[in-house]
């Protein structure tokens, strides 16, 4: 069967998505650049934190810069608790940012790593509330089972610390995840470069959420789309299957016959 020719989506809480790269809209030095990070990166999802949405302002906003035809996706940033996270998802749903959430809980101020207990508390709160939840939560794969029970549409394990840049700290145990989870798994914080979302990618991960490796950049517009290019290649690499790997040589073209015969 030719995979290139199929249609691929990635298909989260009832919505069909093309794009395998969401973005974030923290960081960068205006909020002005949003829309062309979004149009050049191709995402069709778009995390905000909700302590940055005033929608009761007479002022521009970040909300101003996101265009409606994107896949809102509010974070719970600020957290540090379950019942703080479900009030905050609550209140996003109520300010009108639809009801698709991803819960982080944090309550380490040093490396920001996130609570898995705490999610999963929020996870399956939300979940019964009839939210789309995407929790953020360390490679663990006891608290990713935790989470599909709990009703979690996605899984969304750290690469590295969040903001740090530093790409796939994690790889080996996001490819557990990949192999025993029965959700769409999303990488999400620390990649830093477009190689490292593809490499994720030819995993079988199903996404990746890019912030600050795109914000950072000394053009984030243009990082953007490599992002968007990086996320595609590693797709079709997953779906065409890479080649068997071998310990010596293997010549792509016969070395003998060649001339006088074999040598």
């Amino acid at each position: 069967m030719d995979k290139s020719n199929m249609e691929d989506f990635l298909v989260i809480g009832g919505v069909s998505l093309t794009s395998r790269l969401f973005t974030g809209t923290g960081k960068y030095s205006s909020d002005a650049m949003i829309p062309e990070i979004i149009e050049r990166s191709g995402s069709q999802v778009v995390t905000v934190a909700l302590r940055r949405v005033d929608l009761s302002s007479g002022t521009e906003n970040v909300m101003d810069y996101i265009p409606k035809s994107v896949q809102l996706l509010p974070n719970t940033s600020g957290a540090r608790t379950a019942d703080e996270a479900v009030r905050i998802a609550r209140l996003a749903k109520a300010a009108g940012c639809g009801n698709w959430i991803k819960i982080e809980v944090i309550s380490d101020n040093r490396y920001l790593l996130p609570d898995g207990y705490e999610t999963v508390k929020a996870t399956e709160i939300l979940a019964k509330e009839g939210f789309v939840v995407l929790p953020y939560v360390n490679a663990d794969l006891m608290v990713a089972r935790s989470l599909v029970d709990a009703g979690a549409a996605a899984v969304m394990p750290l690469g590295a610390p969040i903001g740090s840049n530093r790409g796939l700290r994690t790889e080996e145990m996001i490819r557990i995840l990949i192999e025993e989870i029965d959700l769409p798994i999303i990488v999400d914080a620390g990649i830093g470069k477009p190689s490292e979302a593809c490499a994720a990618m030819e995993m079988g991960a199903a996404a990746c959420l890019v912030n600050t490796a795109i914000a950072s950049a000394g053009e984030p517009a243009i990082m953007a789309e490599a992002f968007g290019w990086a996320v595609r290649a590693g797709r079709a690499a997953f779906l065409s299957g890479t080649g068997a790997t071998c310990m010596t040589a293997a010549a792509s073209s016969p070395l003998t016959g060649f001339l006088e015969g074999d040598r």
